[in-house]
């Protein structure tokens, strides 16, 4: 079958191989489904792509439409489905933008050398939940689908983005100093060895993150999941894929995210 129709969406090529034995209709029928949990952080503003027309190693980062400079907008599942017939395999979104309509999100990623185990990256996110805490700032968790873990902390909407920015280095250099020997905010790989790397870089007003329910352009396609902080131990950074997800869906750890109210006074 050349040509599939889902929704108003016609699907073309549907059994081109993404990875092994999953295929497009495989990515377009996983985003079908997970699309009301995802839906309100792509609906927050403009997003960014990692594009796949022909197997994962060709995969490519986007962030406008074709031939032109307008930022990409996925407003409904169509539009969602659609993107996915483009070639969309990783949606990330916008910490924090002139353009975000409804709130800012502020993100740790946990970049572990190779060398480090599994048991040191669960303590590096505990360490900083612990100085969130202290600040009585409510902070989420989610699975990389690489080789850590992100925390997320909402905001309602803000306008400072210097600060914003500040305030992430700012905590990023206090585990560092706290912790030297496990953490560093060197981005050089050098400087990065036997260490995890804090990137507090993506709070960039420019930058971008993989959004919560995003499927990773990598092998088996792992999801960057949302977990409790309380199941960090049960979950690996790339344990939830394409293939298993479906049982991970029976409860929502972040069902409160979009009812904390946390304003930036930092």
């Amino acid at each position: 079958m050349k040509e599939i129709k889902i929704m108003n969406v016609n699907i073309t090529h549907p059994y081109r191989v993404i990875d092994k034995n999953i295929k497009k209709i495989d990515v377009i029928n996983y985003y079908n489904q997970i699309c009301n949990l995802l839906m309100p952080f792509l609906s927050n503003g403009p997003i960014s792509e990692i594009r796949s027309y022909d197997g994962l190693e060709n995969a490519f980062f986007k962030k406008h439409h074709s031939n032109s400079e307008e930022l990409i907008y996925v407003n409904d599942k169509e539009s969602l489905l659609q993107e996915c017939q483009n070639g969309a395999i990783e949606f990330h979104g916008y910490g924090t933008s002139k353009k975000n309509k409804k709130f800012s999100i502020l993100v740790f990623d946990f970049d572990p050398d190779e060398n480090i185990s599994l048991s040191s990256i669960r303590k590096g996110v505990k360490n900083l939940k612990s100085i969130l805490d202290k600040l009585n700032i409510k902070s989420f968790l989610k699975t990389s689908g690489g080789k850590g873990y992100h925390v997320v902390i909402p905001f309602v909407k803000i306008k400072n983005y210097s600060k914003f920015e500040a305030f992430a280095k700012k905590i990023a250099l206090l585990m560092e100093t706290s912790w030297p020997d496990l953490y560093t905010t060197n981005i050089k790989k050098e400087a990065r060895k036997g260490k995890i790397f804090i990137d507090y870089l993506r709070n960039k007003s420019s930058a971008t993150c993989v959004l919560p329910y995003s499927l990773r352009a990598r092998q088996n396609l792992p999801i960057s999941f949302p977990i409790s902080w309380e199941n960090l131990n049960k979950f690996t950074p790339n344990k939830v894929t394409i293939k298993n997800f479906k049982k991970y869906l029976t409860n929502n750890p972040w069902q409160n995210f979009f009812h904390v109210k946390q304003e930036f006074n930092y």
